[in-house]
């Protein structure tokens, strides 16, 4: 479970380090060294020039991130009020989108695996179900045509004694009486 944490915050994580890549190359690199308390008061921005902080709107303070729990606790900053990374994603936005990611990467791979096993699964032949029905099948088909000969026969017998029985010879003869 933990793992799962770590690595759902990996992602966005990256995404934000790749934002922050792309804003901190037109600001100027915090001074080293500086607390996060030190920005308490200025603005989101010079706060999360250092990636160790964390900005809290409804104080207007600026924060070291509490690295031993994933997720700031409520007594510090309100998830909703918080920020890492940029200025314009709050936490909330950053569970949710966290969330929606990792439901699609775990549906979209249950559906890989349904759909591999379904293709194995009909590649491999006919069944064994399909074999016995089949089978059935085929002894279905044999007992109609004994049925079939055995109606054939007996309606020969039944011609032969009244005398009905065509010359096998000469089918389209004419009946004559004896």
């Amino acid at each position: 479970m933990e793992a799962l944490r770590l690595w759902a915050l990996w992602l966005p994580g990256l995404a934000l380090m790749r934002i922050r890549k792309a804003t901190t190359a037109t600001l100027a690199p915090p001074v080293p060294g500086t607390a996060c308390s030190y920005f308490s008061n200025k603005s989101c921005e010079e706060c999360l020039r250092n990636v160790s902080c964390l900005w809290c709107y409804t104080h207007n303070t600026c924060m070291d991130y509490p690295v031993r729990s994933i997720l700031p606790s409520s007594s510090l900053c309100h998830l909703s009020a918080a920020r890492w990374g940029v200025c314009w994603l709050n936490f909330e936005a950053l569970i949710i989108a966290i969330a929606v990611i990792a439901g699609l990467i775990l549906v979209s791979i249950i559906a890989c695996c349904c759909y591999c096993c379904y293709c194995r699964k009909s590649s491999r032949g006919p069944s064994e179900e399909e074999e016995r029905l089949a089978r059935d099948r085929e002894e279905r088909r044999l007992q109609s045509l004994q049925r079939k000969q055995e109606r054939k026969v007996k309606h020969d017998e039944i011609r032969k004694k009244y005398g009905l029985l065509q010359d096998s010879d000469h089918p389209y003869s004419r009946f004559e009486n004896e």
